[in-house]
């Protein structure tokens, strides 16, 4: 497991992201809505950077996608269901969804079908704090903390301290492509025999007759008679 962010590094990126939506959506119709349950708290600190910057508290929402998303069904385990708390109206007003890993694009499509059931927004935009890669949908996120380049296999997690106790990015290492490296060899032994392939000779014995052709002859001695 690699760490990719500490505690130093969210913050800057966060602060990095507010800047970045005050220059290009303003505050005017600005709200914040945050993918439970670690996007909600990453949503709230945005809201705080940009309070610092433009003196303005901008809304904040919590949305749950649990029964939006489309492998629901698919897994035999309960899922964990949070509750959707958005306390004023989107219509006619810019939404930033804020989540913390972007990855495949599924959960953000599915924020948006609940977003667009409760209302119809002017615009959505997308703040991430990591952006992993591999997406199967085409979107991309307008305010990114961080692109990390990452094996389809690799489990990426953010931790906020509201949560997890502390704030950070870590990177676990995934099995894809493990059963195609090579067994190491160990002193003392033999390689593995590779199929259609002779095994290897040992100094000071015979190389293994094959069927159909004779045993090669040894130094030293005569061939049988």
């Amino acid at each position: 497991m690699s760490k990719i962010l500490g505690p130093d590094d969210v913050r800057r990126a966060l602060a990095r992201i507010a800047h970045e939506i005050v220059e290009r959506e303003r505050t005017g119709g600005l709200v914040l809505v945050g993918i439970a349950d670690r996007g909600d708290h990453l949503a709230l600190r945005l809201a705080g950077e940009i309070a610092k910057i433009e003196g303005v508290e901008v809304p904040v929402g919590i949305l749950d996608i649990t029964f939006y998303r489309d492998d629901i069904g698919l897994s035999a385990e309960a899922p964990e269901v949070h509750e959707t708390k958005i306390p004023f109206d989107i219509a006619g007003r810019t939404v930033v969804l804020v989540d913390d890993v972007l990855f495949t694009g599924r959960t953000i499509r599915a924020a948006m079908d609940a977003l667009t059931d409760l209302g119809r927004a002017r615009r959505i935009r997308l703040a991430v704090l990591v952006d992993r890669g591999h997406r199967e949908l085409p979107i991309r996120a307008d305010f990114v903390g961080k692109n990390v380049p990452t094996q389809l296999s690799d489990d990426v997690r953010v931790l906020v301290t509201e949560v997890d106790g502390e704030d950070g990015a870590v990177v676990e290492e995934g099995t894809t492509g493990s059963a195609l490296k090579e067994t190491p060899a160990v002193a003392g032994q033999e390689a593995p025999a590779v199929a259609g392939q002779e095994a290897p000779a040992v100094a000071g014995q015979e190389a293994p007759a094959l069927a159909g052709q004779e045993a090669p002859a040894v130094a030293g001695q005569e061939e049988g008679a």
